[in-house]
């Protein structure tokens, strides 16, 4: 290096070697950015290439579970079938169902969803007051 330098001061001289050395310099960082950015960019794009061969590798793996899925289904739907036919041959009676029958219930009286006793025991309201009866019924008592 130091061999470098005194060619270099003999040959520019030491007035220009200030600015030839800044020169050389900034080309030099220019460069090493330039070599940063190609190795980043070759980086993204060996990431990529191995992405896209997982996407690959878990796409087949997809439509084989799926595969595997439909033909277990579909063995299955055969199945059903096959007894299903069967069972249809052997069950020639129709399937008869009662008749419907209308609860008893008083559609005059209404009845709310809460049974009275559990009402009654957790002393909850079932009747409403109106606004001068509350006030009254909570109106503290003068004692004469």
């Amino acid at each position: 290096m130091a061999l470098i330098g005194v060619v270099a001061l003999i040959v520019i001289g030491p007035e220009k070697l200030p600015r030839v050395a800044r020169t050389v310099g900034t080309l030099l960082g220019k460069a090493q950015r330039y070599v940063n950015d190609v190795k980043a960019e070759v980086n993204r794009s060996m990431e990529l290439d191995e992405l896209r061969k997982m996407k690959d590798t878990v796409e087949t793996a997809a439509r084989d579970v799926e595969q595997s899925i439909h033909s277990g289904a579909r063995d299955i739907e055969n199945e059903f079938k096959d007894i299903g036919s069967s069972e249809v041959a052997a069950l020639e009676t129709p399937v008869s169902y009662p008749e419907y029958k209308h609860p008893r219930k008083n559609w005059r009286l209404k009845q709310g969803a809460t049974p009275q006793w559990y009402k009654a025991r957790n002393g909850v309201r079932t009747k409403a007051l109106s606004g001068a009866a509350r006030v009254a019924r909570f109106r503290p008592h003068k004692i004469n």
